[in-house]
C-alpha cells in the first residue's frame, strides 16, 4: 500500500506538488492523469526514491521514504520496477542482456539470472527474441522487454510513466492486456501515468486527476467519468453543459445485464435519450446514455434508479 499525505515538492521557489493526498491500495492499478507539467512524473519519482521531497509523508507498506539511508533505499528499490514512454534499453546488449541487467549489477548467480530472465520472457511473451538486440524489435516488443527488466527483481509494485504514449492503439492495447494479466497473475500494484483517457478507462480501478500540482480529482474511474468533474473536461477538451437542452440532463452507465431499464425510462418517465456511447471499463463493456426529462419527472426517476443501483449522475438542473 503507498500512502501519501500532505505531500509537498519544490525546485527552489518553483513548487511542483502542493499538498497531495492519495492511498494506492495492494493489488490496485492506480492512474495518475493531467496536463504536461502537472507534476505527474515527480510524484511518481518520488514513490521510487529518485526525488526528494521537501514535507508531507510518503510511505510503501508502512516504510516512510525520507528516513530511508541511502543504503536502505537502494534495497528497497529492488521492490520498485520502473517502465518508461521511450523503453530505456540498451542498444548494445540484447533481450535477454537488458532483462538480466539489474541482477548482474545486483551480483546474483548465473544460474540464477538465467532461471529468471527465461521465467520472465516467457511471462511477456518475448522468449523468440532473447537474443535479438532492441533496434530489432517492434515498440511493443521493445516495451516488453522493458517489463521483464522492471519486474526481474521481483518487484511487488510496477511504476509506468507514460508507457504506451509512444505506442500505436493495437500494441498500446496489446501492452495494456500485459500489465492487466500481470496484475492479475501476480498481484502487483501498478501505478500509471497517463494522458490517454482510454488507457484510464481501460486499465485503471482508480485516478488522481493533477493540475498546477494539485489532486483536483479523485476517485473510481467509472464514477469519475460519469461525473464529469471540471478538472475531467479540461482534459477530455467537450463541453457537457448541455445548456441548450431543455429540463433536468442525467447520464447512466449500464452494464449488459442492466439494459432492460432503457425502455422503461423512456416509456414510464418520457426520456428523451440525447447520446449514447460505448464504454469499456476493465474489460467489461458498458454503455453510457444521456437523457432529459421534465423537471417534475425528476423525483421519481430518481426513486426507481436508486431502488435499480443504477450508477447515475445529474448533469444539468433547472433552478
Amino acid at each position: 500500500m503507498i500512502e501519501i499525505k500532505q505531500l509537498y515538492k519544490s525546485y527552489g521557489e518553483l513548487e511542483v506538488l502542493k499538498d497531495i493526498n492519495l492511498t494506492v491500495n495492494t493489488g490496485e492499478i492506480y492512474g495518475l492523469v493531467g496536463r504536461s507539467g502537472a507534476g505527474k512524473s515527480t510524484l511518481l519519482r518520488c514513490i521510487n526514491g529518485l526525488e526528494n521531497y521537501q514535507s508531507g509523508s510518503l510511505k510503501i507498506d508502512g516504510t516512510e521514504m525520507k528516513d530511508l539511508s541511502k543504503t536502505q533505499l537502494r534495497e528497497f528499490q529492488k521492490e520498485i520496477g520502473m517502465i518508461f514512454q521511450h523503453f530505456s534499453l540498451v542498444e548494445r546488449r540484447n533481450v535477454y542482456k537488458n532483462i538480466a541487467l539489474p541482477m548482474v549489477c545486483w551480483k546474483y548467480k548465473k544460474e540464477d539470472i538465467d532461471k529468471r530472465v527465461q521465467e520472465l520472457a516467457k511471462l511477456v511473451e518475448i522468449s523468440d527474441k532473447l537474443y535479438d538486440r532492441p533496434r530489432m524489435l517492434s515498440g511493443g516488443q521493445k516495451q516488453r522487454v522493458a517489463i521483464a527488466r522492471a519486474l526481474s527483481m521481483n518487484a511487488n509494485l510496477l511504476l509506468c510513466d507514460e508507457a504506451t504514449s509512444a505506442l500505436d492503439p493495437n500494441t498500446t492495447q496489446s501492452v495494456l492486456n500485459l500489465l492487466r494479466e500481470l496484475n492479475q497473475k501476480l498481484g502487483i500494484t501498478i501505478v500509471v501515468v497517463t494522458h490517454q483517457m482510454e488507457v484510464v478507462r481501460q486499465i485503471c480501478d482508480t485516478i488522481s486527476i493533477l493540475e498546477n500540482g494539485k489532486i483536483s480529482a479523485s476517485g473510481n474511474v467509472k464514477e469519475i467519468f460519469l461525473k464529469k468533474p471540471q478538472a475531467l473536461l479540461g482534459l477530455l477538451g467537450k463541453d457537457y453543459s448541455y445548456a441548450e437542452i431543455p429540463g433536468i440532463v442525467f447520464t447512466l452507465l449500464l452494464s449488459r445485464s442492466e439494459m432492460n431499464v432503457i425502455p422503461e425510462i423512456c416509456n414510464r418517465f418520457d426520456a428523451k435519450i440525447i447520446t449514447t456511447e460505448n464504454r469499456e471499463y476493465k474489460e467489461e463493456n458498458y454503455t453510457e446514455i444521456t437523457y432529459s426529462i421534465l423537471p417534475e419527472k425528476y423525483t421519481d426517476v430518481k426513486i426507481f434508479l436508486d431502488e435499480h443501483k443504477i450508477m447515475w449522475n445529474l448533469d444539468k438542473e433547472v433552478k
